[in-house]
């Protein structure tokens, strides 16, 4: 037990958490998809030895939360066989991932013969099989509807091959994967050079501050409940999900109890555990104090109970492609809506509350895109517009790179005036995007608040729902109102609309908007 002052502890923190910076510009720059490259669907941390988070970078959160449950599911496979310069490989949602997409890979360090801890990544591939482009099917009721499932494995040549093959674009998830070896590689290399430092002490920091931040707020006892729109496209799906939370502080210790949330849906609208736990770590940190490094002693004092086979800890074999970016932001919004009983100060309105999906294929190639949105209005200034929140932290795909990269052309792309809610602080505003085919497309929506509105705060308004529309070779006459989740073919000049929700308002509304 190195010991270690105030500043040697920082220093020591921010190095770590540089080698999981360089580690994502590393899987970025080498990167062959746009959503990889220009959207920064990624994210790296380290791991110690045992398996808990040391670092991250300031990455996706969905990711980095529930990251820790891979890493643990690679160490149970293979933690006493792998060697040097050996990664493991998974995407089983139910083996530690969140959904297929999401491909983990997970790398040892060592020095000598010592493992000194672990480099993962993760990174949203835009296509790994199923049975439409972009592997949420919005129809999908089982996982094997969705893609490869890859249970904890050791990469290979042989292993890659078979992804490839089962993916409409194999010459990206090549590409992909070769970024994100590399970019465990990198993290190895600069962790050994790291060797000898008194990782634990990091831990041991991260749970000291978030046991005082505990202890700085009021002990009690709040609960909250909030609804996903529907589960599906058929009409037997078309109705809410009800997601419930009772948050218990009892002195240094918080408690996040899920019981009385619905069952696992037959539609692809269901969260593996780790996906909740990871909008848990998301939603406590944002209301404590953000500062607290978000590492694995930070959650030691933090108890969550997510009931098994329901729509927040999914069993197999429920499909789970919609869990990891829609119902991580329900789970968000009802974590942050207990929150905000205990600390009114510290917690604004309800965000956008979902990441609008828009998943096209067409000949050899398929897109992905999450579309932002409103933010909700915080308790000293408005919420911000036309920006990812919550669960979400990624980019958009430039105009330019989409149109070099795929057969679109981005007709319109601009803020959703007056959909934030009105407050004493507004809620931001959503997007309104016009997308037009310039062929022939499969078109997979995966979309929330298009029916329930982004709550207010203290008496400020709702934000706006958000609406997909459908225009006809672009014909604004023949427009049609599109469900919140669907899978449909388009034509070439047909035209894809959306608009996002805005933020919720917090504080009484005064003359002034903002």
């Amino acid at each position: 037990m190195t010991a270690l002052d105030a500043a040697a502890l920082q220093v020591l923190i921010h190095r770590l958490t540089g080698v999981a910076d360089e580690m994502g510009a590393v899987l970025r720059r080498g990167a062959f998809s746009p959503n990889i490259k220009e959207r920064a669907d990624c994210s790296a941390a380290l791991f110690t030895s045992a398996g808990e988070v040391l670092v991250q970078a300031e990455h996706i959160p969905v990711h980095l939360g529930s990251m820790p449950a891979s890493v643990r599911a690679a160490i149970d496979a293979f933690g006493s066989t792998v060697g040097p310069g050996e990664q493991i490989v998974l995407n089983d949602p139910f083996a530690g991932g969140t959904h297929l997409n999401d491909i983990t890979l997970v790398a040892p360090c060592f020095v000598g013969d010592e493992l000194l801890g672990w480099a993962a990544n993760r990174a949203h591939h835009a296509d790994v099989g199923g049975t439409a482009p972009g592997s949420i099917p919005a129809d999908a009721v089982e996982i094997d509807e969705e893609g490869f499932r890859i249970s904890p494995v050791l990469l290979t040549d042989e292993l890659v091959s078979t992804l490839c093959e089962h993916s409409r674009t194999p010459a990206e998830r090549l590409g992909d994967l070769d970024a994100q070896r590399g970019a465990n590689a990198v993290g190895v290399a600069r962790m050994a050079g790291l060797a000898g430092e008194p990782f634990d002490k990091v831990l041991v920091y991260g749970e000291r501050r978030m046991r005082a931040a505990l202890a700085a707020l009021p002990d009690g006892h709040w609960e909250f409940e909030d609804v996903l729109d529907s589960f599906g496209p058929r009409p037997e799906q078309q109705h809410p999900v009800g997601v419930r939370v009772a948050l218990t502080i009892e002195g240094e210790e918080a408690t996040f109890d899920f019981t009385g949330t619905d069952a696992q849906t037959r539609g692809n609208v269901n969260a593996v555990e780790a996906v909740t736990v990871s909008a848990v770590a998301f939603a406590l940190r944002s209301a404590t104090d953000p500062t607290i490094p978000a590492n694995g002693g930070s959650l030691r004092p933090v108890r969550v109970v997510a009931p098994s086979g329901t729509v927040v800890a999914a069993q197999p074999p429920a499909a789970v492609g919609a869990g990891n970016v829609e119902v991580s932001q329900r789970v968000a919004d009802v974590c942050l809506g207990a929150l905000a009983q205990a600390v009114p100060d510290r917690v604004g309105a309800a965000s956008q509350g979902t990441m609008n999906n828009v998943l096209i294929g067409g000949n050899g190639w398929v897109y992905y895109e999450t579309i932002a949105g409103g933010q909700g209005g915080r308790p000293r200034r408005a919420g911000m517009s036309g920006v990812h929140t919550a669960m979400t932290n990624t980019k958009n795909t430039p105009v330019e790179a989409l149109e070099r990269a795929f057969p679109m052309r981005v007709l319109r792309y601009r803020l959703r005036e007056g959909s934030g809610g009105a407050g004493l602080h507004a809620g931001g505003d959503g997007i309104e995007r016009d997308l037009q085919m310039l062929e022939d497309v499969t078109v997979s929506l995966i979309t929330e608040r298009r029916h329930s509105q982004p709550w207010g705060l203290w008496r400020g308004q709702p934000g706006a729902v958000g609406e997909n529309w459908l225009l006809p070779r672009g014909d604004e006459s023949r427009a049609e109102r599109l469900l919140d989740k669907c899978t449909l073919q388009l034509q070439a000049g047909d035209v894809l609309r959306m608009l996002t929700p805005g933020g919720g308002g917090w504080g009484t509304p005064t003359s002034r908007r903002r």
